[in-house]
């Protein structure tokens, strides 16, 4: 490792989905070593039906990461989402193709992704949190016990039954074991943002995952989603969202929260609305009791109809709370 890349702040991104392919897009931006942890839960869409019929793992979130990292030709990042209209190979992407090839190549799930990332010259590595072939598994609170990411979120949306708790299956599966060594060196550990029991949760499902994340010494944060999510989260303050995630990875796994402070336009909330799903309630008082510190950035934006985080807002804002609060810490360690 060359001394400029030594001297930066080590970032370790943990989630899946399109929240954290958005949050990296930003983050790629500033002087970070930056690594992502991606899920490997997912048995819908094109990944889902990879995963079904050549036993691979499911690449979409881990591609999503890559592009949204990729320093290659824009030609040659964009063909990697291409989806296909038509067809056999309708709805399958180029770029989870080209992960299943390179998975036919390797060993192990990780080496392909490793070897994409250097064809793509990524900003950074994105890392799969394990090799295994994982089912997402879910409680509800009327005592049901669903199996697979897809399959839980079609019961969530019929049912007003509250998710109780998630496991995988096979239980514990192991780590990549970069992945534990990245969390060990971290400067800086960000949870979220994304779907909190399929894009969050499941990596801390992980044997030692949550382990590593309470024994760094890093800053730890935890970006609140912007808004509840039908099919998993309806109702949610933000305090639901951070309970849920200390009931899977253990008291104190983190001790800050940022959150959005700029206000949604009521025009954006009705087509939300009727799929239940609403601005995140943020009580400070009960985050305080949770011991978990708020930040507020204007980390919001929306466009064609839908509400995101804004990567640059908030990588900017992640990197200011680390260097205003987080840098002496970890240094001092």
């Amino acid at each position: 490792m060359n001394d400029s890349k030594s001297n930066m702040p080590k970032v370790v991104a943990i989630g899946g989905g399109t929240g954290l392919s958005t949050m990296l897009r930003g983050l790629k931006k500033k002087s970070i070593d930056l690594t992502a942890i991606v899920t490997v839960a997912d048995n819908g869409g094109g990944s889902g039906t990879l995963r079904q019929e050549l036993g691979m793992l499911p690449p979409g979130d881990v591609r999503n990461c890559i592009q949204a990292l990729s320093n290659a030709e824009p030609t040659l990042t964009a063909l990697l989402g291409y989806r296909f209209a038509e067809g056999s190979l309708k709805g399958q992407s180029l770029g989870n193709l080209i992960l299943a090839a390179l998975n036919g190549m390797y060993e192990n799930f990780d080496e392909a992704v490793v070897t994409l990332s250097k064809v793509l010259a990524i900003t950074g590595r994105v890392l799969p949190v394990t090799n295994e072939n994982v089912q997402l598994c879910a409680e509800f609170t009327d005592a049901r016990e669903i199996v697979g990411e897809c399959e839980i979120a079609e019961y969530k949306k019929g049912s007003d039954a509250r998710i109780r708790r998630v496991w995988l299956s096979p239980e514990k599966p192991k780590p990549v074991e970069a992945c534990l060594q990245a969390l060990a060196e971290a400067d800086l550990i960000v949870l979220g943002p994304g779907s909190l029991y399929t894009s969050v949760l499941p990596n801390l499902l992980v044997e030692g995952i949550p382990e590593a994340i309470h024994a760094s010494k890093a800053m730890k944060l935890y970006n609140m989603n912007l808004m509840t999510q039908d099919g998993e989260t309806e109702a949610y303050s933000a305090a639901d969202h951070i309970r849920a995630l200390f009931d899977h990875g253990g008291e104190g796994l983190f001790d800050r929260v940022l959150i959005n402070n700029l206000p949604i336009p009521d025009e954006m909330l009705p087509s939300y609305a009727a799929e239940g799903a609403y601005p995140t309630v943020v009580s400070e008082e009960e985050l305080h009791t949770l011991g978990v510190r708020p930040s507020y950035a204007p980390i919001a934006r929306w466009e064609a109809g839908l509400i995101r985080h804004n990567p640059d807002a908030l990588a900017d804002a992640i990197m200011a709370l680390y260097y205003s609060e987080g840098a002496d810490r970890v240094r001092g360690r």
